[in-house]
């Protein structure tokens, strides 16, 4: 519990004015970008560098306070919600880039630093880091490592997993620690791998070393109109079995096209039912030529009009467009979900059939914009609170999700699990893969102290019947007690 003498131990290691105790400033970190559910944390911490963070942690872990993470807030799964009567500790202070390393294609950075702010950092050097989530203007580099998020580019790129090089990691229990290593192979357990994509639930990133790579000498980009979504997303499937692995392969259907045009004006076809957009990058022969054939994939699918972006200013006009469509669609509706899953490639039409299929059921519209490419989903439930409808969209939305595990995909591809999704886990993993989870996440934080009830279900959180107990190995060890 939270006592003045604990308050005073805080502002002791921060200064006063990085301990916000004010009830309504307390309420600016109440949810990040899932709004539907909101705690108000008892404390706010704002440390300005690793050693601060690690106090932190510490005085929470010995005198047992639940704490939360948080970066830019841009989460969409509930992955930052706050515990009642724990602390958020916010890394948003720790937002400097240390060096760049342009011989190693390296730079290390604060998790407070913007995926943008890395990329302008690296610019002078003819160097750029490749993760671009849509939100790339403001979400931080801790939150990616905490999500494993990806954006449009992750097709030909990979995800943040792929792009880390080192973490330096505030343990549950206050340490300092360093995952990872600058050789390409690093023997034994891969407990960066770990770490990247498990949702603050391990630890807290407070230094992290990026990978960096040359800019593309050549991009070419184009929008390609369908008149439907089963025909657009046949195309997909025909690109890359033709062999050819573009940067990014992004679709809109109509609903997100019409909110799209409504906010940004990017110059899509409002009369499309979907828009592909692709873009290549590389050597200027390649691109070329593999451009070429992707203009004729498109027209032996129907393809009713292709937009080929003239110069660079086209090109950012488009993916202005594709990049502000979450947002855009509150043009559309006065509410709405936003959705993660994956589907494989093969079933992206079937998906956006059975989707729609869903939606009309519930009485509810869905928009659907997405990295086709790697099947990445992200559909969004359009509903109004004020008419009652939230419950049946929340039902919609789970459903969707669940919908993709069952077509052979999984509940998220890079929004992560958060507080969002966690009862639907067991859809997706076994009894004992679940278990094999927890026995995980339980060796980096036996007290189940760091981002409690995420990822994970448990019976609070989706009242489930729990299995027989199994004591944790520290626990029949004597290191650690059952509570």
């Amino acid at each position: 519990m939270l006592t003045s003498v604990i308050i005073t131990e805080f502002e002791e290691a921060l200064g006063a004015e990085a301990v916000v105790t004010n009830p309504v400033a307390l309420r600016s970190y109440e949810c990040d970008g899932l709004t539907g559910y909101r705690v108000t944390p008892a404390l706010v911490l704002l440390p300005s560098t690793p050693e601060e963070v690690s106090a932190c942690v510490s005085i929470c872990a010995r005198e047992d306070i639940p704490f939360v993470a948080r970066g830019a807030g841009t989460g969409l799964s509930g992955g930052a919600l706050p515990v009642a009567q724990g602390v958020v500790i916010s890394v948003q202070r720790l937002r400097r880039v240390l060096s760049i390393d342009p011989d190693n294609l390296r730079a290390v950075v604060e998790p407070g630093v913007t995926n943008a702010d890395i990329s302008r950092a690296a610019a002078p050097y003819g160097l750029y880091f490749a993760p671009d989530p849509s939100s790339g203007q403001v979400c931080t580099i801790g939150g990616n490592v905490a999500e494993n998020s990806g954006g449009a580019h992750c097709l030909k790129y990979g995800f943040t997993v792929h792009h880390i090089h080192t973490v330096d990691v505030v343990l549950p229990d206050g340490r300092l620690t360093r995952l990872g290593s600058h050789a390409p192979h690093q023997a034994g357990y891969d407990l960066l791998g770990a770490f990247i994509g498990s949702e603050g639930t391990l630890g807290i990133a407070v230094r992290i070393e990026v990978r960096l790579l040359p800019r593309p000498a050549a991009w070419r980009t184009l929008v390609a109109d369908f008149d439907s979504l089963e025909a657009a997303g046949d195309t997909v499937t025909d690109i890359i079995g033709a062999g050819i692995v573009p940067a990014a392969i992004e679709m809109m259907d109509s609903l997100s096209i019409e909110a799209v045009e409504a906010a940004v004006a990017a110059g899509y076809n409002r009369d499309a039912r979907a828009a592909l957009i692709v873009e290549l990058d590389g050597p200027h022969q390649e691109v070329a030529s593999h451009f070429a054939e992707i203009q004729r994939l498109c027209r032996d699918r129907g393809c009713t009009h292709l937009r080929v972006a003239a110069d660079a200013d086209e090109r950012a006009a488009i993916w202005k467009g594709r990049k502000a469509a979450f947002a855009a669609v509150g043009r559309i509706s006065p509410d709405y979900l936003v959705q993660d899953g994956v589907v494989p490639r093969t079933r992206l039409a079937e998906a956006l059939t059975r989707i729609a299929r869903l939606a009309d059921e519930a009485g509810l519209r869905v928009a659907n914009v997405f990295h086709a490419g790697d099947g990445n989903l992200h559909p969004l439930v359009l509903y109004s609170e004020a008419a009652g409808q939230h419950d049946r969209a929340e039902h919609l939305s789970t459903s969707i999700a669940e919908l993709c595990v069952e077509l052979g995909g999984s509940l998220s591809g890079e929004h992560g699990i958060g507080t969002d999704k966690a009862c639907s886990m067991p859809r997706q993993f076994t009894a004992d893969s679940l278990a094999t989870m927890r026995r995980l996440r339980t060796a980096f934080d036996p007290h189940d102290l760091c981002n409690p009830g995420k990822v994970l279900p448990t019976p609070r959180l989706c009242g489930e019947r729990p299995g027989p107990y199994q004591p944790h190995p520290l626990e029949t060890a004597g290191v650690i007690e059952r509570m």
